[in-house]
């Protein structure tokens, strides 16, 4: 369908010191819902807020009301979660298999591979997608191991592998993947970490990229996991934080046994690799600023990185989910310095002050109380952990409370997303879980099915034996990420499997009213990373952030997707916008995608 485009309206922002700024907001009304649009477009307030770092703009006052599950009666009386979810991969082209290489000699880096992003390379509309690859780890000849696989999303939905034709070549046993437009030219570029050298892939805008990872600084050998894009100095361009993992080379590994036969190393036997972070400087390269911005902790062995604003304060914080030790959080400052602040604020431990073994995050508002709050998964036996964040309270375990811990306890999780995927209100988590130890698996085994949950206003409940096929399907789940592929106006789920197909799971969910943003920053980053959105509907109050990083060696896809239920009259809106400028939109129709595009007065 062609996009049906509003008017297009002109607003002054007050930003700074003077209102030397305008905003330009296009509506574009695709994909209704069943039962179609009202046809209603947005009608801007004229009240656009001046830029301001204030608790009060960035936090309005929420109740955390009591969710519902939307569900309906089945044929035998019992509720039945409207939630579900169809493999299509295959029949949809995305034929991708990552290959772990495993041979038996247990080497460690086999166990953590598989990564996705989306993205819109070509600029067409369609979102495609990136699939890291590993292969053979201790080759001496990477140039003969199977590379990395970008597909193209044609018109017709269907996906064909374009990775030569786009000049891709990547070969390095491959981890994780973080996409977003760095140069601000309006194309997605791609950061790639591997056990290895890890890679920078510069969008040239005319279906190619170019590497430019020694040219722009940003080359690291190291054992590299997820990654992230955000602002972190606030400056309007996209910085970048790496996670870095432990010193293991597998071309001369730590032998490690057990019973007399080879074994994979425990995390704790090795060092770790500290994490790095690169200062955009805004001329195509980046500085190694890790030191300087103080975003260094003690021995950590990041897997997982989340930046978003944790404290309502304006700036953007960072989130990294270590293995076996004490988690991170770096607050934003005034100084523009992080503090590392996991102890005093929460989020380093369990709640019997444990570290555990935290591989990817999940970040949401699921209580609805105007701050995210972040789901880790872990390894088996631990269960994944739900930190409740209350603000100047700090964040909270309740795992178990939540009912959490019961349904993940036997699971190993990696990659994991937290959205309400049936629009009716109430947040699910969707978790890929897999084992790292096919010889000495405990738990649920070594492949594992994937896990849906609802959150039902008290507790979370796991729904996933009536959420599709995919769901008793045992595999070794690793990246996962979200997107809506096919532009119906909710989201689907890509996950990574080591060692069999990829699923691409089409969200066929019974749902509800709903909203999608689509974000362009003009006066900040043009990918919007750090944006946050209020949507009030009556007396219901929402919040979205568009955070960097997030799951596991995965990257979304940049739009924000809002369950409304039932209720389908119109929305009011504020976009906050990383530098602090507020927009406020009213009267905005159900059932719609919005852009909302900032833009400096000399684009105009």
């Amino acid at each position: 369908m062609q996009p049906l485009v509003g008017n297009a309206r002109r607003l002054r922002s007050s930003r700074g010191s003077g209102s030397r700024y305008l905003a330009l907001l296009y509506w574009m009304l695709l994909c209704c819902a069943q039962g179609g649009c009202s046809g209603q477009k947005a009608e801007p307030s004229a009240n656009i807020s001046p830029s301001s770092h204030a608790r009060s703009d960035r936090a309005p006052a929420m109740s955390p009301a009591r969710l519902t599950v939307k569900v309906d009666p089945g044929s035998d009386g019992t509720a039945v979660e409207t939630v579900r979810f169809h493999d299509i991969a295959r029949s949809a082209g995305v034929d991708f298999v990552y290959l772990n290489g495993a041979d038996g000699r247990e080497l460690m880096v086999e166990s953590l591979g598989g990564g996705a992003a989306w993205l819109d390379y070509d600029a067409d509309g369609n979102p495609d997608v990136y699939f890291t690859q590993g292969g053979k780890p201790d080759s001496s000849d990477r140039a003969s191991e199977p590379h990395d696989v970008l597909f193209r999303q044609r018109s017709s939905g269907q996906f064909r592998a374009v990775t030569d034709a786009a000049c891709i070549d990547s070969r390095e046993y491959g981890m994780g993947i973080a996409a977003a437009d760095y140069d601000q030219d309006g194309f997605d570029d791609l950061y790639v970490t591997a056990v290895g050298p890890n890679r920078l892939f510069r969008n040239c805008g005319d279906g190619t990229f170019t590497e430019v990872t020694v040219d722009a600084g940003v080359n690291d050998d190291r054992w590299s996991t997820s990654t992230a894009w955000g602002d972190l100095d606030l400056d309007g361009d996209l910085d970048l934080y790496c996670c870095n993992y432990l010193q293991y080379d597998p071309l001369n590994p730590l032998e490690c046994l057990q019973g007399g036969r080879p074994a994979l190393c425990h995390p704790r036997q090795l060092e770790a690799w500290p994490d790095e972070c690169f200062e955009n400087l805004g001329d195509g390269t980046f500085a190694r600023s890790s030191s300087q911005w103080k975003l260094q902790g003690d021995e950590g062995k990041g897997l997982g990185v989340v930046i978003a604003d944790l404290n309502n304060d304006g700036r953007p914080d960072v989130f990294v989910a270590n293995d076996t030790t004490a988690n991170f959080l770096f607050l934003g400052t005034e100084t523009g310095q992080f503090e590392e602040s996991a102890l005093r604020v929460g989020g380093a431990l369990s709640a019997e002050g444990a570290m555990q073994a935290s591989m990817g995050i999940a970040a949401g508002d699921y209580d609805g109380n105007g701050y995210l709050d972040l789901l880790l998964t872990h390894f088996t036996g631990e269960s994944n952990t739900l930190y409740q964040n209350l603000g100047d309270s700090g964040l909270h375990d309740v795992s178990g409370l939540a009912g959490i811990r019961r349904i993940s306890n036997d699971f190993l999780g990696f990659g994991a997303v937290m959205h309400d995927f049936d629009q009716s209100g109430s947040p699910e988590l969707l978790i890929a879980n897999g084992h790292i130890d096919s010889q000495n698996a405990d738990g649920a085994g070594y492949e594992q099915p994937a896990c849906l949950m609802t959150f039902d206003g008290a507790a979370w409940i796991d729904i996933s034996s009536r959420a599709g096929d995919y769901f008793s399907q045992p595999k070794v789940g690793r990246g996962t990420t979200a997107a809506d592929f096919d532009q119906d106006g909710d989201l689907d789920v890509l996950i990574v499997n080591q060692n069999s197909q990829a699923a691409l799971l089409e969200n066929v969910s019974q749902r509800g009213h709903w909203l999608k943003l689509r974000l362009i920053g003009g006066l900040g980053n043009r990918s919007a990373i750090g944006t946050r959105v209020v949507v009030r509907q009556g007396n219901k109050v929402r919040m979205q952030e568009l955070a960097g990083g997030t799951s596991y060696c995965a990257s979304q896809q940049k739009v924000l997707v809002f369950g409304l239920g039932d209720a389908n009259e119109p929305c009011s809106l504020e976009v906050h916008w990383p530098g602090g400028g507020v927009q406020n939109l009213s009267a905005v129709s159900c059932d719609q995608e919005l852009v909302v595009i900032e833009l400096d007065s000399s684009d105009v």
